[in-house]
């Protein structure tokens, strides 16, 4: 086992008594943490995750106050005023406060809300970035985002808005126009409609996609499917949140790719699943 409490030498930063340190957790695997947020776990007098923090992780904070702030759709959570004027106010106290956040807290995470709020009571913040379960996740599930071969471009996007619903703001059906590659963040609940949307564009239903839930994580489950079979795959399989879906010629990918079964002894599926005729070196 790893000590946790152990970290290279380096001018490592202070979680000064009265700061906020807003920190990702990253997609599930406590492996995938970041240097800067196990020397934050070792200081902090509080703690305050989010719902897809791992466990192990919290282990690491031991001398630590650990509160929940989670947000889970459709479940009884927090309201995102109550969780930011509490870290105002543990602050205020005069706590060493960690602020973990799952995935990066940058990205479709509120981490921007919370510190601004921070900011504007006047409480000095450390913003830590983390791995974004939209990259690190599909990694792990074999899919890079971005391949010469496949994209030059890739959009990230939510699949629900403050409401719940699905977000008015994005124009699906341009984004099925101009994003070669997909990832959708929180998009479950609505991956009927947005699915529809797409194809509505112009997608076509034979469009490779893939739904990652539990990403990192031992629980860890991917489906392959087409754009137009999305919805009820999703529901033939019983998936549940959380979950990225990423619509795109990357999916492809994963047949050659998928490293985990590799591990685990079984062979690539396809040594060339973009159908180029050529070794992977050569232009």
């Amino acid at each position: 086992m790893i000590d946790s409490r152990a970290l290279p030498s380096f001018d490592w930063p202070k979680l000064e008594p009265g700061w906020v340190w807003l920190c990702g957790a990253g997609p599930g695997d406590p492996g995938l943490l970041t240097l800067h947020a196990l020397n934050a776990l070792k200081q902090a007098d509080v703690v305050v995750y989010d719902a897809l923090v791992a466990p192990q992780i919290l282990d690491w904070a031991p001398q630590a106050i650990h509160e929940y702030a989670g947000k889970r759709g459709g479940k009884p959570s927090a309201k995102q005023q109550d969780i930011s004027l509490r870290l105002v106010e543990l602050a205020q106290q005069g706590k060493r406060v960690l602020r973990l956040k799952g995935g990066d807290p940058f990205v479709f995470g509120r981490g921007g809300e919370e510190a601004q709020t921070l900011v504007q009571h006047g409480i000095p913040i450390r913003i830590i970035p983390g791995i974004s379960a939209g990259i690190g996740g599909l990694a792990y599930a074999g899919i890079p985002v971005t391949h010469r071969d496949v994209n030059q471009s890739v959009v990230f996007v939510t699949g629900h808005d403050q409401t719940g619903e699905t977000p008015q703001a994005v124009n699906w059906r341009a984004l099925a126009q101009g994003a070669q590659v997909l990832v959708i963040y929180m998009g479950m609940k609505h991956a009927g409609r947005i699915a529809a949307e797409l194809l509505a564009g112009g997608r076509s239903p034979d469009e490779p996609c893939a739904v990652v839930c539990q990403a990192t994580t031992p629980d860890q489950h991917v489906l392959e499917t087409t754009l137009g079979a999305l919805e009820n795959d999703i529901e033939i399989n019983g998936l549940k949140p959380p979950a990225i879906l990423c619509v795109g010629r990357a999916v492809l990918l994963r047949q050659v790719l998928d490293w985990q079964s590799m591990m685990a002894g079984d062979a690539p599926r396809d040594l060339d699943p973009l159908g180029r005729g050529r070794p992977a070196e050569m232009p």
